[in-house]
């Protein structure tokens, strides 16, 4: 299963080169089912991944002119504060056993991994109905910003991230196109800078809280990294609709496995 699990680590890096996210929705499945790794931990070990790997991918965004600082930092301060906070102090608090509901125990780990399934097909829905977005101005116009509503969704996507450790690049795009009047392609750039902040920051959080294994945390980002490389000399090849329209049915598959596993067989597969 190891194998198969730096196959997947490759895959994460590859769809955000690719498509500019989405990658992240795999890699908590990855460490769980097949790295054997603790949900909980996992969430933890995913913002390191995603992180560090969407930090490599912003680079060569901001060469090219496609970050827009001034965005970022409005939408990433909220968020920022937002998944740090989850990871110290919410996190930790919730108990190992939620609630009951007759025989059948919410523990901890399977709330977690529900929550992310949840996420998966809301993600892969918003993947496979998205129209192509037509991106008409490479500049982008006179930026009018909804403070109040950018404030609040960079807060939502922050404590989202926290509890499931996914990037949430499917929230933060649409926002900073819809909020901030970002073109497509600026909006996938900056949204790869603020997924490697609050991700990376909120990991920060964790490191009080749990032992890390750092040798097996370091080869999948290390794969993860060498993947956006790949994904992004296939953007150029690949029509990136047709490939974010087919991922998005590989992760609705995933979402729906992951409900139905954790609540007629829970405790196995990492847990």
């Amino acid at each position: 299963m190891e194998i198969a699990g730096y196959v997947a680590s490759l895959i994460i890096g590859v769809s955000l080169g690719l498509i500019g996210g989405g990658g992240s929705i795999l890699t908590v499945p990855a460490l769980v089912y097949l790295f054997n790794v603790e949900p909980v931990l996992a969430t933890s070990y995913s913002l390191m991944i995603v992180g560090t790997t969407s930090l490599v991918g912003a680079v060569p965004k901001y060469k090219q002119g496609l970050v827009n600082l001034k965005t970022a930092l409005i939408f990433g301060i909220p968020s920022i504060a937002a998944v740090f906070a989850t990871r110290k102090f919410i996190v930790p608090l919730i108990p190992s056993e939620v609630f009951t509901i007759g025989s059948f125990v919410i523990t901890k780990n399977i709330l977690m991994m529900l929550i992310f399934a949840v996420l998966m097909v809301a993600a892969s829905i918003s993947m496979i109905r998205e129209k192509s977005v037509k991106d008409e101005n490479p500049e982008p116009a006179e930026q009018k910003f909804n403070y109040p509503l950018i404030f609040l969704e960079g807060a939502i996507v922050g404590t989202l991230t926290g509890l499931v450790g996914a990037g949430g690049g499917f929230l933060i795009i649409p926002a900073l196109v819809l909020l901030s009047k970002l073109p497509m392609k600026q909006a996938v750039g900056t949204s790869l800078l603020i997924i490697a902040a609050k991700s990376i920051i909120g990991f920060t959080g964790d490191l009080s809280n749990y032992k890390m294994d750092w040798h097996l945390l370091l080869i999948v980002t290390a794969l993860a990294i060498a993947g956006i490389f790949i994904g992004n000399g296939l953007s150029k090849k690949v029509p990136g609709q047709k490939l974010k329209k087919g991922f998005g049915w590989f992760v609705l598959v995933m979402g729906i496995y992951i409900i139905i596993k954790e609540m007629l067989f829970p405790g196995t597969g990492g847990h």
